[in-house]
């Protein structure tokens, strides 16, 4: 791949990229085994290219996640673990040598870098309060050519985000709103309808240029709230769906490890309000699965959608697909609704890529991902200069050869604490005055993490702290000790 002349005009030919990123998305697609959920067009990219089933995020939060995508480093401060981070660390800032994250690097090798919908924290790239109007400070100030995001009726971008159907959001409505709605609307009476609309015009344009482009698309459902058009609710017998497995705080283990589902209840005409005291009853759990799936499932066709117009245009010969759900979420999971801790369920996501030219149709990498490894990782399958040292290590070696099990450790951040996953367990470290500070558990035994057992098997937990604490970048030691 490279640059090739054609009578007067220089077409280069390096890989597009079609980077999707979707919001709260569980590694619980049929791909992954999940026989419920109806996710054909995720589906089907998987099974055309590499399917990652052990990619493990930074921070159970989406600013935070997102900040470690972009910039391929693990956090190192305190700001790093906020929603606040793109704020604090990228915006108002002038650019440097230094590449403010992958995509300002796409950007100065000649890529035509566009955004759109949810890919740093706000929804529309602009920082502002969720009852604020929009201001003009950008998040990523050097890293886009064009940012779009079409707020069609609801007005503003973090009104789109938390939008009803009806053209009102939680904002407008104070909160007096249920955590889910299906509404008989086509897809664009939803905003990840309009997102995808977008981002089938944007590829049109695209087309035309003779420079390689990477396109941005970030989805918002399954974010909360879970709204979905009502032919994708329609999809499901609510009766067949399962609830969580492990609906209970998990034994030997401080609720402060937890969270009390702010988030949640926040929606205050939900049909119950969560607390660890007791969990949802079961009626209520599994209409909010119900309305999760529905939620994936419209996600899914948006993204059928565009990955068919982008084989129509004939770019997916040339352009890396990559699909990444910024965290994981508690659906009941140890009696919690939400993401926002450091246990499984919320720091394992979804990560699907396709690279054409390579054989890896229905291959499948078992190996332990980060989320910082995709810098290094789509640069490298790009040809663009890696600018400087990341966290993040390339494993276009695992998509060549998806049997190659080198990596074995990924890290996770989130306010007091900091965890490990390695192969067989993981290990947490909590800074705080509530005891238990140290959880294990044992994924080949207890793959829901229900028993903490690291007074139990201290041998082990004496072996793996050394392991831990090579993943402290100075946050929590600088913070907390």
């Amino acid at each position: 791949m490279g640059c090739q002349s054609n009578k007067n005009t220089i077409i280069d030919e390096r890989p597009n990229v079609l980077f999707i990123a979707v919001d709260d998305l569980r590694p619980e697609l049929g791909v992954y085994g999940n026989s419920i959920v109806k996710s054909p067009n995720i589906d089907q990219l998987a099974r055309e290219g590499t399917l990652f089933t052990q990619h493990y995020v930074q921070v159970p939060t989406c600013g935070a996640s997102r900040y470690s995508l972009m910039t391929g480093m693990r956090p190192s401060k305190k700001e790093h673990i906020s929603n606040q981070a793109f704020y604090t660390e990228m915006a108002n800032k002038k650019e440097q040598e230094k590449p403010e994250s992958f995509v300002h690097q796409f950007r100065k090798s000649g890529y035509n870098t566009v955004g759109i919908g949810k890919l740093s924290h706000s929804v529309d790239g602009l920082v502002y309060g969720y009852n604020e109007a929009p201001s003009k400070i950008k998040e990523m100030p050097q890293s886009w050519d064009k940012f779009i995001f079409d707020s069609g009726k609801w007005g503003t971008g973090w009104n789109a985000f938390f939008g009803y159907a009806n053209g009102e959001n939680r904002q407008s409505l104070k909160n007096q709103v249920k955590p889910y709605e299906s509404a008989d609307v086509d897809d664009e009476g939803y905003p990840d309808g309009l997102i995808a609309k977008s981002a089938i015009a944007e590829l049109k344009l695209l087309k035309k240029s003779n420079k390689p482009f990477f396109l941005g698309v970030g989805f918002f459902k399954p974010h909360l709230p879970f709204n979905a058009p009502k032919k994708y609710w329609d999809l499901y017998n609510r009766s067949h769906i399962p609830i969580a497995p492990n609906p209970f705080i998990p034994e030997n283990v401080n609720p402060a490890s937890l969270q009390k589902m702010g988030e949640f209840n926040n929606y205050k005409l939900s049909d119950e309000k969560a607390s660890l005291s007791k969990p949802l009853s079961d009626a209520y759990s599994q209409k909010l699965v119900h309305a999760y799936y529905a939620a994936v499932s419209y996600t899914d066709a948006q993204i059928g959608k565009v990955i068919a117009e982008l084989k129509n245009l004939e770019l997916d010969k040339n352009t890396i697909v990559v699909i990444w759900g910024d965290h994981g979420w508690h659906l009941g999971n140890n009696r919690v609704w939400g993401k926002h801790t450091l246990f499984n369920i919320a720091l394992k996501s979804a990560l699907i890529i396709k690279v054409p030219g390579l054989k890896t149709k229905n291959s499948k990498v078992n190996s332990i991902l980060e989320t910082v490894d995709l810098y290094p990782t789509l640069l490298e399958l790009c040809g663009v200069k890696q600018p400087h040292k990341v966290d993040g290590e390339s494993f276009v070696d695992l998509i060549k050869t998806p049997n190659l099990s080198k990596r074995n450790v990924a890290y996770s951040y989130w306010k007091n604490g900091f965890s490990v996953k390695t192969e067989r367990y993981r290990l947490t470290k909590f800074f705080r005055n509530q005891e238990p500070v140290v959880e294990l558990y044992d994924h080949l035994l207890d793959p829901y993490e229900n028993i903490n057992i690291a007074l139990i098997k201290t041998k082990e937990v004496e072996q793996l702290m050394p392991i831990l604490k090579k993943g402290d970048n100075g946050v929590l030691l600088k913070n907390y000790l």
